[in-house]
């Protein structure tokens, strides 16, 4: 249906022009005679993102997969467990019949051999921001009407988070709701500190899409009210420059250190909220005894700080008596607890700010997530949107996301996870639909290795990525330019309308899933007799009702999808998170044993674990920049989120494909590590470990510490021999160095940002990137 504006008096009469919504925000598509023209910022976006634009190129570029694709050698022998050659062997095109009995024998064979346990259907990754075509949710209740699947617990982005506040705070701070809005902190808060940075770049994503991107203009706003900014971090520009911030630079993996000696320069003069820790936190006397060294004879001293972070011991002392002395705000970035020990940074951001004399106030206390995504610190309604019912699981089985390589390696074997021992399932298919495990896991060539494993792996994907390069069956998907849905965030509900028809055979994953469903007999109790249109009316109509329970009025679904977007009003602010808990403990308990903010856990200390103690502590990572490993690998490599994309998500549009040196993924090194190495601007290089290899575009910046060097995920992996593991990877793509390791036994979260490597100058013939172009296609 077209928007309004189509109808513009200056708009050419054949020109259709649609609205669109993405995890970068919302956009205007312009369409002639069935093709994409441009796509432009929403107008009512003061500040849109520019992947937005170059999604239209890659819609209808080589990189799509445009038929129903089997390998040969699945296609000639069929399933083999073990000893497969995923990603190495050429593909032929089959008809949608075919595939779709490929996939229904797959999954029945698997499930009367080892029951529904042995199907991985965790199919973890972003894909649409849409309400009705989310691959994940369309996958989930087609694997639930055939009895279940293994699922993944958590998320590579906050797992250790996720697992561990529960423990702390019970069941706030995790997500949005519970954290001071920007409006709150420009009004009180007078000095917010940034553990990992408020980057910009993040900022441009929200799930389910966004329509305004204005957190540039409310930390302007901060700024101007008389906020201070401090950022604790080693990549100066994760904290924008027109923030005026103080750079407090330390190594990676050691805000844990740096926090502790923050505290025992607090408890050292005084000028800890003892009527705070006393009356409202559990544990506290025995968190002080650590830090002054009760219980290792090491008290955890700014100087003892300093020495493990290489920052200067005024630093600590001074940011210290800046966050006691006023109304202060701790912020953490989610990228601090991607790294071995994850779960002690939040921890001791909840005990600052515990300590601090802020906490309960407003703009004041802590705060997780500012930077890490665009909602973190919005003011919006939130009325329940309709989600796709997926139904029950009844397989009742699952794995900590991060250990999908671990599973795979080591079927019967247990694992501990946050108390309880889990037995990793016999996986024997793995379907994956919206994402890209050889973009967001780590040490991917352990990962290649155990992807050889199952017998059966299934993807849905739009192009040529590694994932499905490395799959038996590809199923081509359609992008959301070739679809209708319905999107939900941050208090607007916006139209995706379709602005083309499927490109080659591409079918959304709900035409896909409901063909299989007709081979194997539940098509009817699938689809409800519902398609498309009827499904997304059918959200919107519960959204509506939603909003009614909260007496707020929306327009009928065909007004709404005339006009694109309705937003919906603000909801009145609760009071400032723990203010109730400050003011009477007993009457307003937190949902922890205690009822308390336990800084101190007697449920965690009886779990026993040797890399998660009662109280959070300092513990050596498994490879540092003041560790052993370091002497043979001296930089320690950030694997941070992309400026030019979300994660993998259009690393084939221009704007990402602009931002490559020499067609590789840009990687910043700092001059004093560059000059020894010989390494120039502009220069590609070699990264490497006893893990992998790769090569990537050299910039020499002065805005990462020395010794460390940045790289941004999600370049396609582009193997210089497909199928081989430890072979140079060629376009950028930092998984195949960093570390396959759970943070702890309590959450097994991903360990991504603690990786060491050396980099040298690459001086042989540059191979071509093939990232893009499809793989070897060949007859039956």
């Amino acid at each position: 249906m077209s928007h309004p504006l189509s109808a513009a008096p200056d708009a050419d009469a054949t020109e259709r022009v649609i609205t669109t919504a993405t995890h970068w925000g919302a956009y205007l598509a312009r369409v002639r005679d069935g093709k994409i023209l441009r796509i432009e910022g929403h107008p009512r976006d003061s500040d849109p993102s520019p992947i937005g634009p170059s999604m239209a190129g890659p819609v209808t570029s080589a990189a799509r997969v445009m038929r129903p694709m089997v390998r040969k050698g699945y296609l000639d022998q069929g399933p083999k467990y073990r000893d497969n050659r995923r990603g190495a062997e050429p593909f032929v095109a089959v008809s949608w019949d075919e595939a779709a009995k490929l996939v229904a024998n797959a999954l029945t064979s698997t499930r009367e051999r080892f029951g529904n346990a042995a199907i991985f259907g965790g199919s973890y990754g972003w894909a649409s921001a849409g309400r009705f075509h989310h691959s994940l949710g369309q996958l989930h209740r087609f694997l639930n009407f055939t009895g279940g699947y293994t699922t993944s617990a958590n998320s590579y982005s906050k797992g250790a988070i996720e697992v561990t506040l529960p423990h702390v705070v019970g069941d706030v701070l995790r997500d949005r709701p519970d954290i001071p809005v920007w409006g709150d902190i420009e009004k009180h808060t007078k000095l917010f500190v940034a553990f990992g940075g408020v980057p910009f770049k993040n900022t441009q994503i929200n799930p389910g899409g966004l329509l305004d991107h204005s957190i540039r203009g409310s930390m302007a706003a901060c700024k101007k009210a008389g906020v201070k900014f401090v950022y604790v971090g080693a990549v100066r520009d994760d904290m924008a420059d027109e923030l005026d911030s103080q750079w407090i630079s330390i190594r990676p993996n050691t805000d844990a250190a740096f926090m502790l000696g923050v505290a025992y320069a607090m408890i050292d003069e005084g000028r800890v909220d003892d009527d705070f820790v006393t009356r409202c936190c559990a544990g506290y006397d025995k968190l002080r005894d650590y830090i002054l060294g009760g219980v290792d004879n090491t008290p955890k001293t700014p100087a003892w700080a300093a020495a493990i972070c290489d920052c200067s011991v005024d630093e600590i002392i001074d940011l210290s008596r800046r966050i006691t002395a006023d109304r202060t705000l701790l912020s953490m970035l989610w990228a601090v607890q991607r790294g071995d020990h994850g779960e002690q940074p939040p921890w001791l951001t909840v005990a600052l700010a515990a300590m601090s004399g802020s906490m309960g106030k407003p703009g004041g206390g802590c705060g997780f997530g500012y930077g890490s995504m665009h909602g973190y610190g919005i003011d919006y309604m939130r009325i329940k949107s309709a989600a796709y019912p997926q139904g029950v699981n009844a397989a009742r089985s699952f794995i900590p996301v991060a250990r999908i390589t671990d599973a795979l390696e080591n079927p019967g074997s247990q694992v501990d996870y946050n108390g309880r021992k889990l037995t990793y399932p016999d996986l024997r298919v793995i379907y994956w639909a919206g994402g890209n495990p050889f973009h967001h896991h780590q040490d991917l060539n352990r990962l290649i290795r155990a992807w050889q494993i199952p017998e059966t792996v299934i993807v849905h994907e739009p192009f040529w990525t590694a994932t499905a390069r490395h799959a038996d069956i590809v199923l081509p998907a359609t992008t959301p330019l070739e679809r209708n849905d319905i999107a939900s965030g941050e208090g607007n509900l916006i139209a995706m309308q379709q602005a083309i028809d499927p490109v080659g055979e591409a079918r959304s994953d709900f035409d896909i899933l409901t063909a299989i469903a007709a081979e194997m007999g539940f098509a009817e109790a699938f689809t409800e007799g519902r398609d498309e249109m009827a499904w997304i009316k059918y959200l919107y109509d519960e959204t509506l009702a939603n909003a009614a329970k909260a007496e707020v009025a929306l327009p009928t679904f065909e007004e709404f999808w005339r006009r694109g977007v309705v937003t919906l009003p603000r909801a009145p602010r609760p009071p400032a998170l723990f203010s109730q808990l400050r003011a009477d403990p007993a009457a307003n308990p937190v949902k922890t044993p205690s009822g308390k903010i336990e800084l101190y856990s007697e449920r965690l200390a009886s779990f026993g674990y040797d890399d998660c103690a009662g109280h959070a502590k300092w513990f050596e990572p498994a490879e540092w920049l003041g560790g052993e490993t370091a002497k043979r690998f001296p930089i320690h490599l950030v694997t941070n989120q992309p400026r030019t994309r979300l994660h993998s998500q259009y690393d084939n549009g221009d704007y990402s494909l602009a931002s490559k040196v020499k067609g590789r993924e840009p990687i910043r090194i700092h001059p004093d590590d560059a000059a020894p190495r010989g390494i120039q601007d502009g220069d590609v290089v070699r990264v490497f470990n006893d893990r992998g290899q790769f090569l990537a575009g050299a910039v020499i910046s002065t805005d990462v510490r020395v010794h460390v060097a940045q790289i941004a995920t999600g370049a396609w992996y582009d193997p210089l021999e497909p199928g081989v593991p430890g072979t140079l990877e060629i376009h950028g793509n930092p998984n195949v160095v960093t570390l396959d390791k759970g943070t702890s036994k309590l959450a097994q979260a991903t360990s991504a940002l603690t990786a060491l490597v050396e980099i040298e100058k690459f001086t042989g013939p540059l191979p071509p990137v093939r990232a893009f172009t499809p793989p070897e296609i060949v007859d039956a």
